[in-house]
């Protein structure tokens, strides 16, 4: 946020469950996300902006593109897909989900830190890897749950990324294990007015692993954007 805030107001919203004292629904879907997302916009007096999402974040941006494209001048999809899960990965967020309720977070946090993070990240930063194993051992259960059961239920939505004239920065990362290069490239090809970035040495968590290049790569997409 500090290495945009000369360029943009920039904005991280709080959503639903997470670090909360709100209920958590047994299934939190996308589409609820975006219209707290909404919400939160409304709130700070917010018409148009420039959405920014990775992973789980990029499903969100895409649902609210998809329902509300007048307020999105701007769209960056990081470490993300278009395309719906596959039956095999469904089944992997439903065990996700039993996994957080019957072991706790801090057992989800240690499993999937190393899927997260490439090998380059843990050898030469361990203390990251530390952080982002700590920031998911203290989501609640619940929460990792609920989430992980409504991404298996949202849809593909790469129709709404060829139909839209948004511009479009896609981010991805070399060594991303569970967002292979394919997936970026093919939301790249999907939008009309798009630029596909790769972010060497970095996993999944680009903004984290590779922050230098992704607040480059921001700044610059930002900055190229007609100003209404």
């Amino acid at each position: 946020m500090e290495a945009l805030e000369h360029v943009a107001h920039v904005m991280a919203p709080d959503l639903l469950a997470f670090e909360t004292a709100e209920e958590v629904p047994t299934v939190l879907t996308m589409e609820h996300l975006a219209d707290q997302l909404r919400e939160q916009l409304d709130a700070q007096g917010i018409q148009r902006t420039v959405l920014c999402g990775l992973s789980m974040g990029g499903y969100v941006a895409l649902a609210f593109l998809e329902r509300w494209p007048e307020r999105v001048a701007g769209l960056i999809l990081c470490n993300t897909r278009s395309i719906a899960d596959t039956e095999e990965a469904k089944q992997g967020r439903e065990a996700t989900a039993l996994d957080a309720l019957a072991k706790g977070s801090a057992v989800i946090a240690r499993a999937m830190t190393p899927k997260l993070l490439s090998e380059h990240t843990r050898s030469t930063n361990p203390e990251l890897a530390s952080t982002v194993e700590a920031m998911i051992a203290r989501q609640r259960p619940e929460a990792i749950a609920a989430a992980s059961r409504g991404m298996a239920l949202r849809p593909d939505r790469t129709s709404v990324l060829r139909g839209s004239n948004t511009p479009t920065l896609v981010i991805t990362s070399e060594h991303d294990a569970l967002m292979p290069l394919p997936t970026s490239q093919a939301m790249a090809d999907a939008s009309a007015h798009s630029t596909l970035v790769v972010l060497p040495h970095a996993g999944h968590l680009s903004n984290m692993e590779a922050a230098a290049g992704f607040n480059k790569v921001v700044v610059e997409f930002l900055v190229s954007l007609p100003e209404n």
